[in-house]
Order: structure tokens, then C-alpha cells, then sequence
């Protein structure tokens, strides 16, 4: 199939940060799961290098993912590009919230605690309650979802761009699913971190399978 508007930057860009989003994304897991693996208790925080490491590959991941949408729009049919409009912009929302969220706390957080407020947790832990993690879950588990499943539509084609679609069909729908996990645990409902935990198999192992499979697309695309 032609994409007319997909022009070799598109391409380009797209095959870049697409390939990047993936790669970046298996060192976070893995990152993840060191810092894990580090800890004496399973209650306690992941502490540095784990944590700081963490942060700045999240921060580095927001331009990517937004950059692989500019491609997805450009990728997109005319007759569906009000789809990938807006996956565009929740994609864009999605990164907004989470970069100032995770540079804020990189950055201030810590001062912020040393400095005697103790009040800080609320803000910044991710133990719920704490704004910190209501605005995590707001960027995953509902904006980045909810561009996955705009963007899917785009990719109507057989083949790739049917595995493609399902991928992100499937990784919007878990993260949905894991936004429930929100009024659970407000609610006080025992183990409500599982249902979360359905949103994180979504956005942090589905989700990078669909971007590898944008850049082998993008590759293949006339």
C-alpha cells in the first residue's frame, strides 16, 4: 500500500524512535528488575542507582513515543487519520504529565524531604495515596491507553499491520483495565494492586512489542 504523506523523514523518524521506544523500554525492565531483585524486603522502595536510572530513561521515553506518533499520523490513510490525530494527542498528554511528574521528582523531591516537609510522601511516593501516583496512573493507565487505541485503527491492512493493531487493541485495553485498580483501593478492597498490575503488563510489555513492530513497519512502508 502507498502511504502518500509518509515521506522519507517519516520513515526515518519513525524507524528511530520506534526501535529506540523498544530498546529503551527492555532496559528499564531489566532496571526494574535488578532494583527489584536489590531490596531486603518486597515493601521497601527501589533505591539508587535502580531509582535515578529509572527516572531518565522515563523521561527519555516521552519524546520517542511522541515522535513514533508523528509517524503513525502521517502513516495513517486519509480516511483515518482523525485517528491518529488523536492518538497524537493523548500520546502528547500522556508525555506531558509523565515527564514533568518524573523530572519534578528526580530533581526536588529529595530536597524537598530533607528539607523536613512531612507532608512530602503525599506528593511524591508511589504509594498509594500520593498525587504522585494518581497522576501516574492518569498518564498510563488512560491517556497512553487511550492513544493505542486510536492509533490502532490506522494499521487495516493483513499481515504486519494486522499484528500491529491487535498488539495495541490488546496493550490499551489491559491499561484500561488497570485503571480500575484506582477506585478499588479507594474503596480499601483487598489486593487492588493486582487489577493494577493488569495495566502495567498493558503499557510496560505490550506496549514496546507494538512499537518494535511500528519500526520494522515503517521500514517496509513505499
Amino acid at each position: 500500500m502507498f502511504h502518500q504523506d509518509f515521506t522519507p523523514l517519516h520513515r526515518t523518524l519513525g524507524i528511530v524512535a520506534a526501535s529506540s521506544v523498544f530498546i529503551l523500554s527492555a532496559i528499564y525492565a531489566v532496571t526494574t528488575i535488578l532494583g527489584l531483585l536489590s531490596l531486603e524486603s518486597p515493601q521497601d522502595p527501589i533505591r539508587d542507582p535502580y531509582f535515578t536510572l529509572m527516572e531518565i530513561l522515563i523521561i527519555l521515553l516521552m519524546p520517542l513515543m511522541v515522535t513514533t506518533m508523528v509517524a503513525v499520523h502521517a502513516y495513517a490513510s486519509d480516511h483515518v487519520k482523525a485517528y491518529s490525530s488523536l492518538a497524537l494527542v493523548f500520546m502528547s498528554v500522556m508525555a506531558v504529565i509523565t515527564s514533568s511528574l518524573h523530572f519534578a521528582i528526580l530533581t526536588v523531591s529529595r530536597q524537598i524531604e530533607a528539607a523536613g516537609f512531612t507532608l512530602a510522601p503525599l506528593f511524591f511516593s508511589f504509594k498509594w495515596p500520593s498525587i504522585a501516583y494518581a497522576l501516574d496512573i492518569l498518564a498510563w493507565d488512560w491517556f497512553f491507553a487511550l492513544a493505542l487505541l486510536f492509533a490502532a485503527p490506522v494499521f487495516r491492512q493483513v499481515g504486519l499491520e494486522t499484528a500491529v493493531r491487535y498488539t495495541m487493541i490488546i496493550g490499551g485495553f489491559l491499561s484500561l483495565v488497570g485503571l480500575l485498580g484506582v477506585p478499588l483501593a479507594i474503596l480499601k478492597v483487598e489486593n487492588w494492586f493486582y487489577v493494577r498490575n493488569i495495566g502495567i503488563i498493558g503499557y510496560a510489555f505490550l506496549a514496546p512489542v507494538a512499537f518494535l513492530l511500528l519500526a520494522v513497519l515503517f521500514g517496509r512502508a513505499k
